[in-house]
């Protein structure tokens, strides 16, 4: 089974967030999914990943290449002066990744139920953008 790279980031921050006390299943799992990201997005250039090289690119992987490479690229370099506005400019990239997936998707695909799946995503994506856009910092109490 392969995992997209999003997946992996997601899977080294979901088992970074619980303290495993130290369980190497969990640290081998972190230590994987760490590498695998690093291999796949190195200083804001993003190359292809690890298990690519190993069984060439496919036409499905080949059709969303250009969707992952730009939103890697985009959440690599989005940034803010604080975890809050670095949190909100990264998961506009990665929305607008989703929505160029769901594109891809709905131009490509004749299965039914995937473009439904697709237009689904990209209607909450698109909205979540908009909303993510309308964040201000909240006021901080005086000391």
């Amino acid at each position: 089974m392969r995992l997209a790279p999003i997946a992996l980031t997601t899977l080294t921050l979901t088992l970074s967030a619980c303290d495993g006390g130290g369980d190497p299943v969990q640290q081998a799992l972190r230590d994987a999914s760490a590498e695998n990201h690093a291999a796949t997005v190195q200083e804001g250039v993003v190359s292809a990943p690890a298990h690519a090289a190993d069984h060439g690119a496919t036409p499905g992987d080949e059709a969303f290449a250009a969707s992952e490479a730009a939103m890697h690229t985009g959440m690599a370099r989005a940034s803010g002066a604080t975890v809050d506005e670095a949190y909100i400019a990264k998961m506009i990239e990665h929305h607008r990744g989703a929505v160029a997936m769901a594109d891809v998707a709905l131009a490509q695909s004749r299965d039914p139920e995937i473009r439904r799946m697709a237009g689904l995503v990209k209607d909450a994506q698109t909205r979540e953008i908009a909303e993510m856009r309308a964040w201000r910092p909240a006021a901080r109490p005086a000391p």
